[in-house]
């Protein structure tokens, strides 16, 4: 494993596509980058365990350091956290951030959130037919990151926060962990590829692997890259 993360790959949305996830692969192998982000959805609604491994082992094949979150179709959650629990043991640089975090070289911490995350807070946690959960739950799961005040952060999203100054729509309450925790980095999933400011973090979003998109992220220039593995 790398002793420092740099610059980071991310993509989105590959909702199985193996075909493109080899392609990304063999990209990643050919390019200058130290980690690889992938945003859900990863598989579509009702995958198998066995469909989650096979996705996974080719991410593997990098053997770089690997963070990704569940979206939307990753349900039921089970099905997709089983497999991350046994394909961590036997690749331990793959890392699901879902909802808690994982340590990468030089001070980085990933963390997220996948799934949709509703600002009202009356709304019920579903992980059965689709991913959701509350705003508020959300800002209480991510707490932790209080105690990590020195190291810098990455966020990994499946929805968009707010974006007062440019009149995007999205969520505010991502938009005010944004602001509270000041991430160096915010990952959003999505078919377009964008980047643009919110307050001192970068906020990008990848482009969909189902459409062959990538980006890669210089952490030191915050500059963006993109790309397509066809």
């Amino acid at each position: 494993m790398r002793k420092h993360i740099s610059k980071v790959l991310a993509t989105s949305e590959p909702l199985g596509n193996l075909e493109e996830v080899e392609l990304l692969a063999k990209k990643v192998t050919s390019i200058d980058v130290d980690a690889v982000a992938v945003l859900g959805s990863l598989a579509p609604k009702g995958a198998t365990t066995q469909v989650y491994g096979k996705l996974f082992k080719i991410l593997a094949e990098t053997r770089l350091p690997t963070f990704y979150i569940p979206g939307s179709e990753d349900v039921p959650i089970y099905e997709y956290l089983r497999e991350s629990a046994n394909i961590e043991i036997a690749y331990p640089f793959l890392r699901g951030v879902h909802t808690t975090f994982a340590i990468a070289p030089g001070y980085i911490v990933f963390t997220g959130v996948g799934g949709a995350v509703i600002d009202d807070p009356h709304v019920i946690r579903e992980e059965l037919e689709t991913l959701r959960y509350p705003g508020w739950e959300v800002e209480y799961r991510l707490k932790f990151l209080g105690e990590l005040k020195d190291y810098q952060k990455i966020f990994l999203f499946s929805t968009p926060p707010e974006h007062k100054g440019l009149h995007e729509q999205g969520s505010t309450v991502l938009a005010e962990l944004i602001k509270t925790y000041k991430p160096r980095l915010a990952l959003v999933s999505g078919k377009e590829q964008k980047h643009e400011m919110l307050g001192t973090s970068s906020l990008v979003m990848p482009g969909s692997l189902v459409e062959g998109k990538f980006s890669v992220i210089d952490l030191h220039h915050l500059t963006v890259e993109t790309g397509n593995v066809r």
